[in-house]
């Protein structure tokens, strides 16, 4: 019974596990639908339904691990456009995915460093922005990773920048550098995206224009947020630090305000951000950050991305909707319940009603549900969609609301601080205004009362007077009675003058010497008591007279008075004293204090030195182990490499692919520089063995062209000669066991000294020599005639080109009198751009002839022109050639543009034609460039010249492709009066002709390849030697025997520029 039980939860977990089997399955499949459909190769911008479905994928299994299974199989490094789009899509995904793919993109930080490193170094317009691309990238994924309160869409509140900045003025200080640094990294990319690119409306609106723009989006939304980020930063620090500490700051924020706003302004004047995204306005000027008032005024610049009015059209291979319904157990139960019999009878009479059966009908109904529920559920999509964006914008116009309120309430704020400043100002004046009053009306009473005491002073006075001359009439009377004690007056007298001499020396003295002053008022004292006893015996003979005793009294009153001054200045002196005596003993204290903490101070100072010295002995012996680990490793990778490209000589894939000499000469001239800078490396790493930079960049590159050669070297083997092959073979294996040894001797202590590349640069000389035995001979062509030949054919180029924008002149001329209206427009635009495109011609082959003349008079030394044209033949072979197929292109070019202005040509000749152009100018620029010096002002203005070639070809290309969509009219297909019979035959007519312009195509590639054969026969080169640009030429793909499928013929690649066929100029150039 308990197995009974069991059964129906066993067939329901079984079913669980294949639904949802089914349903990962179909997600997986989905992703990488999207994925291959976002990224690829193709010059136009990424679907925003592709990047939809990639970052809703991410939500939905909480991550990017999915993304990144898929991303790592991608060739990232054979396409630069492919790497941009890649960029592209991984910048949506950190931006609106799931928050677990910051995380898993972290992972893959060193992948995406390594793609912008090599696509850095090489000359490639895509290439340069995918470097960049990746740079913003890796800095984005490492900020917010150390920010991690700070999602990566930058979409934060001021709370919470505040609390990532946090308390730490050195936080704050070190976050609004990395603020700086992501902006930078943002705008340089915005820059060279705009650089590249010309504003005008025609560009923005080609797909290829859009490809480059359509990054922009995420870069201008991530922008806003950064300058907010930066202004609230920039305030934080003035209110901490000085103005002067953060000139700098303001410098650089400057720089950038400058910058943000001249790409704002630019992107704004595109028609192509136009429908696309709400670009905001920045101030005319940057905020004030040295007045705090000016965070007021700061306004939070908000990006809208506009609803999208039009839906987006499905495509017939997009979107595999998920089963709504399970037809499949239905279909099997109904096909197990028929009987085996109405098998047999459908087999021999067919299925009954007219070949449709019960079966039939639920399934068409089943679809035609599920085409319904599938219509519903993208309508539902959309209007959720819908409303998301419109949430969206109201969310972003209710926090601009809520940023101006925020800034109201700051102004009000600084308008409160303002205005209680104020009132506290006026209540300090208010109240010192009252303290003055008190104070005048205080003095007021002083003055009155002091002209009181005035007045009585002045009666006291008066009294004194009339008391003085009754007395001094007395004192005639008492003259008789005075004679007798006149003696003792004027001794009274000479002793009050002596008292007063000797208070006044001691007050000098006692302002000099505080020592001598004492010693002064005791011998004043002793004197002192001396007088008063003196005083005393006078006073009592003098008593006996009124008038005298008064007049004594007055004066021992005086004297009384002097003395307590006196006291009081020794007293005062004696307390200064003691003062200073306190002070001079706490000083003596201090500076004992003092002179310990410096010793203890010093000792410890010692102490630290000592251990900072042993400290940096010890990282000194620690960086010359890390020094000599990094070498050690360096040195294994090395033999891994060349391990490897010794494998590859026994390989039996190898065999089948072969090399030029030329590309060989190349890697082994190349491999001599790379052993000399080894040696040097080497010489350095001995006598400073704490610094291996140099050794360790010199045998990266050594091992790298040293495998190379070995590779071309046996690859040239196959195609070489018996003799030579044998010797080419050995001498490469001996190229690999010469330099296994050398490295093994770096990898020892013990033999670090005594290693040497010697033995190494002879057997690489050996193949070089090799290398230039098996080089082809040149065409035979009279060596005195070449200097001449060069000169005409140069000459003969000038002319055609000149013949050619005389002729477009005429054909513009003739266009404007015979069309009118959109045809006249188209012709004008084509004719301009290929005017455009001689003139670029005419200033390529000037720089030319100048280069080639700086060339000859720099190479000839004692030797004529000619002397030098024929001692490099080959040289000058690829002069004449290259100027000889630019002439015909420039021909062929006007004779197409007339043939389509006319109607009775095609357009594709016209763009066949620029291409061919751009190949024969190219060739013309390697050619010349052969010989010139790598440091030529004139080879830098060809070089120049090339790219403005190039481009303008570029422009004859698209204006003829915007002509072409243009004027071609393409009818719309009504199927909707046919019959089922009617539209079963059309579709057999259809796929009839499909297979007739299939068999075309066939017949066209395989005739193109023969022609090609052939152009490679009349210019002297086998077929064998061509090699593809690496030197190496790998097997067909139709020889692999693992294919399932039948291959197609092989298509012979385009001529190298070297070896483009001497084709006869035509009688213009006579």
């Amino acid at each position: 019974m308990n197995s009974i039980r069991q059964v129906p939860s066993r067939v329901k977990s079984k079913r669980t596990e294949t639904n949802l089997g089914a349903e990962r399955e179909h997600f997986d499949k989905q992703q990488l639908s999207s994925i291959s459909k976002a990224i690829n190769s193709t010059e136009t911008p990424v679907k925003e339904k592709h990047a939809r479905r990639i970052i809703l994928g991410t939500h939905r299994e909480k991550g990017a691990y999915t993304f990144w299974s898929y991303a790592l199989g991608l060739p990232l490094a054979s396409s630069s456009i492919l790497s941009w789009k890649f960029c592209h899509v991984l910048h949506k995904v950190l931006r609106d995915g799931h928050q677990n793919s910051l995380q898993d993109c972290m992972r893959h930080h060193s992948t995406l460093v390594e793609v912008g490193a090599l696509w850095g170094n090489l000359h490639d317009r895509y290439g340069q922005l995918a470097a960049l691309y990746t740079k913003l990238l890796c800095t984005k994924m490492e900020f917010h990773v150390k920010h991690s309160e700070i999602r990566p869409n930058l979409e934060a509140t001021d709370e919470v920048l505040e609390r990532t900045a946090g308390t730490d003025i050195n936080n704050v200080f070190q976050l609004t550098v990395e603020v700086f640094d992501y902006m930078d990294m943002e705008l340089r990319l915005a820059e060279t995206v705009l650089r590249q690119l010309n504003t005008s409306i025609a560009i923005s609106t080609l797909t290829s224009g859009q490809c480059r723009l359509s990054p922009l989006i995420q870069v201008i939304q991530d922008c806003s947020h950064l300058y907010h980020f930066t202004v609230k930063l920039l305030f934080k620090l003035h209110a901490c630090l000085p103005a002067d500490t953060l000139q700098g700051h303001r410098d650089r924020f400057h720089d950038q305000f400058h910058s943000l706003k001249t790409f704002f302004n630019k992107a704004r004047d595109m028609l192509y951000f136009k429908r696309l995204i709400q670009i905001p306005k920045l101030p005319d000027s940057p905020p004030n950050f040295l007045h705090a008032a000016s965070l007021a005024k700061h306004v939070k610049p908000v990006v809208v991305i506009p609803n999208e009015d039009e839906p987006e059209q499905q495509d017939d291979d997009d979107d595999d909707p998920e089963p709504l319904i399970e037809v499949s157990e239905v279909s099997t139960s109904s096909m197990q319940a028929q009987p085996q019999q109405f098998d047999i009878f459908d087999q021999t009479f067919g299925p009954p009603n007219g070949g449709f059966d019960d079966r039939d009908l639920q399934i068409e109904s089943l679809k035609r549900d599920l085409e319904l529920l599938r219509a519903e559920l993208e309508r539902v999509k959309a209007e959720a969609q819908r409303y998301i964006t419109q949430l969206k914008s109201q969310i972003n116009s209710l926090e601009a609301e809520l940023e101006e309120q925020r800034a109201q309430k700051q102004r009000a704020l600084v308008e409160n601080e303002q205005l209680r400043m104020e009132l506290e100002a006026t209540r300090r004046r208010n109240a010192e205004h009252e303290s003055l009053q008190t104070t005048f009306s205080e003095a007021e009473k002083r003055a009155q009362a002091t002209e009181q005491r005035y007045n009585k002073l002045k009666e006291k006075h008066t009294e004194l007077v009339a008391s003085h001359a009754e007395l001094l009439r007395k004192s005639a009377d008492t003259v008789k009675m005075l004679s007798a004690t006149q003696q003792t007056q004027e001794e009274v007298e000479r002793t009050k003058h002596q008292l007063s001499f000797e208070v006044d020396r001691i007050k000098q003295e006692a302002d000099m010497k505080l020592e001598e002053q004492k010693f002064e008022m005791e011998k004043l004292r002793r004197e002192l008591e001396e007088k008063m006893a003196e005083m005393t015996r006078i006073k009592s003979t003098l008593q006996s007279t009124e008038k005298t005793g008064e007049h004594l009294n007055s004066s021992v009153t005086a004297l009384q008075a002097e003395k307590e001054r006196l006291m009081r200045s020794v007293s005062e002196k004696e307390a200064e004293l003691s003062s200073l005596r306190h002070a001079a003993q706490m000083q003596q204290s201090s500076l004992q204090q003092e002179r310990e903490r410096n010793s203890r101070e010093l000792g410890e100072l010692q102490g630290k030195l000592q251990e900072k010295a042993s400290r940096e002995d010890q990282m000194k012996q620690k960086l010359l182990e890390e020094q000599f680990a990094l070498l050690q490793g360096t040195v294994t990778e090395a033999e891994n490499i060349i391990q490897d490209a010794v494998a590859k000589i026994d390989d039996p894939l190898h065999i089948r692919c072969t090399s030029s000499p030329d590309y060989l000469i190349s890697r082994a001239e190349a491999t001599l520089g790379s052993i000399d800078k080894v040696k040097q490396g080497h010489a350095n790493f001995l006598k400073n063995m704490g610094d291996a930079g140099g050794l360790l960049r010199a045998l990266t590159q050594f091992s790298h062209l040293a495998a190379d050669t070995i590779i071309n070297g046996s690859a040239m083997a196959h195609m070489a000669p018996t003799d030579h092959a044998d010797r080419l073979t050995e001498n490469c294996r001996g190229c690999a066991s010469q330099s296994l040894h050398f490295l093994k001797d770096l990898k020892a202590k013990a033999t670090l000294q005594t290693a040497d590349p010697a033995s190494i640069r002879i057997i690489v000389q050996k193949i070089l020599n090799l290398g230039q035995e098996l080089r082809p001979k040149g065409m035979d062509v009279r060596q005195d005639e070449l200097g001449d030949l060069v000169d005409k054919e140069m000459a003969a180029t000038s002319a055609a080109i000149e013949e050619a924008v005389r002729r477009i002149d005429e054909m513009m001329n003739q266009a404007r009198k015979d069309t009118s209206g959109d045809k006249l427009e188209v012709n004008e635009r084509i004719l301009n751009s290929c005017t455009d495109l001689m003139k670029a011609i005419r200033m390529l082959v000037l720089a030319s002839t100048d280069l080639q003349k700086e060339i000859v008079e720099g190479g000839r030394g004692a030797a004529t022109i000619k002397e030098f044209y024929a001692r490099n033949s080959r040289w000058t072979e690829g002069l004449i050639s290259a100027s000889k197929a630019v002439g015909w292109g420039a021909t062929e070019m006007v004779e197409s543009a007339d043939k389509v202005v006319l109607h009775t040509g095609k357009y594709e000749e016209l763009i066949v034609c620029s291409h061919e152009i751009a190949a024969s100018t190219a060739q013309l620029v390697a050619a010349s460039k052969v010989k010139a010096d790598r440091n030529s002002k004139k080879l830098t203005i060809l070089q120049q010249a090339s790219r403005h070639v190039n481009q303008m070809a570029a422009n004859v290309v698209a204006s003829t492709k915007t002509g072409q969509e243009h004027l071609e009219d393409k009818d719309t297909m009504d199927f909707s009066g046919l019959s089922l019979i009617k539209l079963r035959k059309e579709e057999m007519e259809s796929q009839v002709k499909v297979l007739e312009l299939e068999t075309q195509l066939e017949n066209e590639r395989l005739r193109l390849g023969e022609l090609r054969k052939k152009h490679y026969e009349i210019a002297g080169v086998p077929v064998e030697q061509i090699a593809e640009g690496n030197g190496l030429t790998s097997v067909p793909a139709h020889a692999s025997p693992s294919s399932p499928k039948p291959s197609k013929p092989t298509i012979m690649r385009k001529p190298a520029l070297a070896q483009k066929p001497n084709i006869p100029p035509k009688n213009t150039f006579k």
